[in-house]
């Protein structure tokens, strides 16, 4: 993984936290569907393996999943969305967001700045 640069790792993050809230919304959203189970982003996990994998690996391919986590208490109708744990989600994934945007400009002013001492 040597030559993935910062951005890509950034950018892949982006990825995934917009993803995210597809699966955040589509849970609100299904909030009273009997027999609805909540999606979350398989991510963090993912990049994990690649990483410790030790070789190289192409980001364009890198792909985070959606994934049923299966770990949450179930309703008598079959539904397992909690409003608090999405709102929890919600939070979590701005703020997660926000810090790779924020990267993100800070690399690229970084670029800029190299770029005009030439």
């Amino acid at each position: 993984m040597s030559k993935t640069s910062i951005v890509e790792l950034l950018e892949a993050g982006l990825k995934a936290e917009a993803m995210r809230q597809r699966a955040i919304a589509n849970n609100t959203a299904n909030l009273q569907t009997p027999g609805y189970r909540r999606l979350n982003v398989k991510f963090e996990q993912l990049l994990n393996k690649a990483i410790e994998s030790g070789g190289e690996f192409d980001f364009e391919e890198f792909e985070p999943e959606f994934y049923h986590p299966n770990n949450t208490a179930v309703k008598a109708d079959g539904n397992d969305v909690n409003l608090e744990v999405e709102v929890g989600e919600l939070v979590k994934n701005s703020l997660r967001h926000k810090a790779f945007i924020r990267l993100l400009n800070k690399k690229y002013s970084q670029i800029e700045r190299a770029i005009d001492l030439r």
